[in-house]
């Protein structure tokens, strides 16, 4: 195995992006070298490798967070601009879908889509959405390196533990270069 460097400015920015890096890591990192330390995971490495190469600091993107307005829904509600989670809407869904209401990643991309549609519209596309999921693979968006490693295990290793895919993923995170699973990782397992 490689060893993965100490995170500090005698890297630059390609040394840098070849090794997999806790978010806490590139937080602590920004907030010794007095960079912006909000945003995610990608907005947080694109800052720190341009500080390697520049010495300069890239400002964090300002995002207005948004609250929501809405004190009671009804089916024919319409889905208001700039939709926000909240508690009244999870109270709405829990109402209309059940207990086991929660608000899923293509969920919440679908109500942001839709502005101008119905509740009754989203509890539909809510099932549909949960009824696709049964059949296909969702997914994974890029900062969830890992979820989509032990998926990608899984998928090529039926019958292996979640300790295996860990194993592997500890021994992958430790290598330069991509967090893809690759059958080559089993070596981390003996």
């Amino acid at each position: 195995m490689n060893d993965r460097p100490e995170l500090n400015t005698t890297l630059n920015g390609a040394a840098f992006r070849k090794w997999y890096w806790l978010k806490e890591e590139l937080v602590a990192f920004c907030r010794e070298h007095d960079l912006p330390a909000a945003g995610s995971k990608t907005e947080l490495t694109d800052r720190i490798a341009y500080f390697l190469d520049t010495g300069k600091t890239l400002s964090a993107v300002k995002t207005k967070r948004s609250t929501s307005k809405v004190t009671a829904l009804s089916l024919d509600s319409l889905i208001e601009p700039d939709f926000v989670c909240s508690e009244v809407h999870r109270a709405f869904f829990k109402e209309q879908i059940g207990a086991s209401f929660s608000f899923n990643v293509a969920f919440q991309k679908w109500l942001k889509a839709n502005t101008g549609r119905t509740y009754a519209d989203a509890v539909a596309a809510y099932r549909e959405i949960k009824a696709a999921g049964k059949t296909s693979k969702t997914r994974i968006d890029k900062q969830f390196e890992y979820n989509t490693y032990v998926r990608d295990f899984f998928d090529s290793n039926k019958g292996r533990s979640l300790d295996d895919a860990i194993k592997c993923w500890k021994y992958k995170k430790s290598l330069p270069g991509h967090n893809r699973y690759e059958d080559s990782d089993l070596k981390a397992l003996g």
